[in-house]
């Protein structure tokens, strides 16, 4: 478990690599900017029943050209992203339900950006850096709750994952140069369930891929 400690920590390292990164200007062209918006996010895995959830996210980017069509981006993001598991009260299907769960984390990127019309038009691609805290349940209400296809397996028991993961991204952003929309998906690459592993829960190999769809308003200064 990551504590709120370390996790500032990092943060204020990301915000000061960016910062100092920032200072390097590609070109004649170098924003700065402020993104906020929507996540919509699930986690690919076999272990569980899930449910897409929408969650939130906001943080600071800069995009600079680099090299002929190609521009840079970089910056961070903070989400708190929400999944459902289904479970029921005693794991035989009474008052089954999502149980809805909050995972809060810090996004670090720095993507390629290819613009087919500038500063109007691009797509992009590259890998993010997610570090996050526990996936923490929404309702203490539910955390004796059995997860579906389980015997014991309660809702809490699952909270503690991986705290750092790979994601890979592409999308699309389109508007003008001060102003853009922007969508993305992200797929994890490493397994953020891992940690449930190392308490033999029931003999299961725990893993799970996190999917994420973002979609988010950019304002650049």
């Amino acid at each position: 478990m990551m504590s709120l400690k370390k996790l500032l920590l990092v943060t204020i390292l990301i915000i000061s690599f960016s910062t100092t990164y920032a200072q390097r200007n590609y070109d004649d062209y170098n924003k700065l900017g402020f993104q906020g918006g929507i996540s919509l996010f699930d986690i690919n895995t076999s272990n569980f029943v899930t449910e897409q959830r929408t969650g939130f996210g906001g943080g600071f980017t800069t995009r600079g050209a680099f090299r002929n069509n190609f521009d840079l981006i970089y910056g961070i993001t903070f989400f708190s992203n929400k999944v459902g598991i289904f479970g029921s009260e005693n794991g035989l299907g009474a008052k089954r339900q999502a149980i809805s769960y909050n995972i809060p984390n810090v996004q670090l990127n720095f993507l390629g950006s290819y613009n087919i019309v500038k500063h109007h038009f691009s797509i992009e691609f590259g890998p993010i850096l997610n570090i996050n805290g526990n996936m923490k349940l929404d309702s203490e209400r539910l955390e004796n709750y059995i997860l579906d296809g389980y015997n014991t397996l309660r809702a809490q028991d699952i909270e503690d994952i991986n705290p750092v993961n790979f994601h890979v991204m592409g999308g699309a952003t389109v508007g003008l140069e001060s102003f853009r929309l922007s969508a993305q998906y992200q797929y994890g690459v490493t397994n953020m369930l891992n940690k449930l592993n190392d308490q033999n829960i029931e003999g299961e190999d725990f893993k799970g891929n996190s999917a994420t769809i973002v979609v988010m308003a950019v304002v650049y200064f």
